[in-house]
């Protein structure tokens, strides 16, 4: 096509009833690139953050396996992604000057022609959300390590995953992931992130408990050095630090190392262990075992047990039973079916911990729980029951 004259944009201008005089005396004239590869390019809409990220010179990554909703991880961040359609057409012009960037250079009174590169009537958005993290305990879930002596270890045919897999196939970022695997207590053995069989850490935590019952140590001073030389024969060195990491809070001490015994997870885990094979125990009963099981000093309380076990005030006599707060959906409609299945009204306060890590920024639990669920009064008691039928 031939280049558009000054002769006539201004038969064009007249034409269109537009004064001159009102308009920038550049003129772009637009032509589409016959080589442009139109449609084919993806505009990300990007809030301050994610620029800075890249303009650092950092990557943004987009995970996901076949079967999930993509999305997008700075370092420390995720963000979901959805195309938002837009009513104008979005057009690329390389080398576009903007009003602003004609005004100060005057001298350019000519014709700009310029060529589109690609258009495009949509954009992804990006919305931050939840670090998508079940999946990380379901696939290390499936071979847990039992100790060096397991026959199951070598002949196991599960996948172990190191630090590189765990990025390819969870949807959240690196620094998510990491601080997770902490969460999680999981640990790096010959290279592959595992977390111990729950029957394995505690027979590792009870050789630590005996130590420190047996040589009178505080709780809240237990030498390292002397737990794996005493220990060590027994199970790996490292084993038995990585049990002390979990359990404690390590500290130095005039250039020795120690641990100050976290008093509330080792009550969670004695719970946990004597609650997991019973379907319900009698509350009494059971905080009466319970305190008798930890160890010498330390007290148990009900509210260790938040997002781990339920106690029923209804029932006579009352009871308590496991139930974890990581083996309930991840989806927030899904997690809430999945309570009111197993109980018809909750109060907030039974209810908090179990939704607790569905709250989005800066969203609270009572935000929560006007968009899932419907409140009553039961005897002078605010409850909380389905919105939807439950099947």
């Amino acid at each position: 096509a031939a280049l558009r004259s000054r002769a006539e944009v201004d038969a064009t201008l007249q034409a269109a009833k537009l004064n001159p005089a009102e308009l920038l005396p550049a003129v772009h004239c637009l032509s589409f690139d016959p080589q442009a590869g139109g449609g084919e390019c993806c505009l990300l809409q990007l809030e301050p953050g994610l620029c800075a990220e890249l303009e650092a010179g950092r990557s943004l990554v987009i995970r996901g396996e076949k079967d999930e909703h993509a999305v997008l991880c700075s370092r420390d961040k995720t963000y979901d992604m959805k195309i938002a359609d837009t009513s104008n057409m979005l057009l690329f012009v390389p080398g576009c000057k903007t009003p602003e960037e004609l005004k100060a250079d005057l001298a350019s009174c000519n014709i700009i022609h310029s060529q589109i590169a690609g258009f495009s009537n949509n954009y992804w958005e990006l919305r931050r959300c939840r670090p998508k993290l079940k999946k990380l305990r379901k696939l290390l879930m499936e071979d847990p390590y039992e100790g060096p002596d397991s026959r199951k270890d070598q002949t196991s045919t599960f996948s172990k995953y190191t630090t590189e897999d765990l990025l390819s196939l969870i949807q959240a970022s690196e620094e998510e992931i990491l601080h997770q695997l902490e969460v999680i207590d999981a640990c790096k053995i010959e290279g592959y992130w595992r977390i111990l069989d729950f029957d394995y850490e505690m027979k590792l935590l009870n050789h630590v408990t005996q130590l420190i019952d047996s040589e009178s140590w505080p709780l809240s001073k237990v030498p390292l050095c002397a737990c794996l030389e005493e220990l060590g024969s027994l199970e790996p060195r490292e084993m038995i630090e990585h049990i002390l990491l979990s359990y404690g809070r390590k500290y130095v001490d005039d250039g020795e190392v120690f641990f100050e015994m976290r008093e509330d997870k080792i009550c969670r885990a004695t719970a946990q262990m004597l609650l997991q094979n019973a379907v319900k125990f009698n509350l009494s009963e059971f905080e009466e075992v319970w305190q008798q099981s930890v160890p010498e000093g330390m007290t148990t309380r009900l509210d260790q047990l938040q997002g781990l076990a339920l106690v029923d005030r209804s029932s006579r006599p009352e009871t308590i039973l496991l139930l974890k707060v990581e083996d309930l959906p991840e989806d927030n409609q899904e997690r809430f079916n999945s309570l009111f299945g197993i109980r018809k009204k909750w109060t907030e306060e039974d209810i908090t911990p179990y939704i607790q890590d569905l709250c989005a920024e800066k969203q609270t639990v009572g935000a929560l729980l006007t968009k899932y669920a419907r409140s009553s009064m039961l005897n002078g008691v605010k409850v909380y029951n389905s919105r939807r039928p439950i099947s």
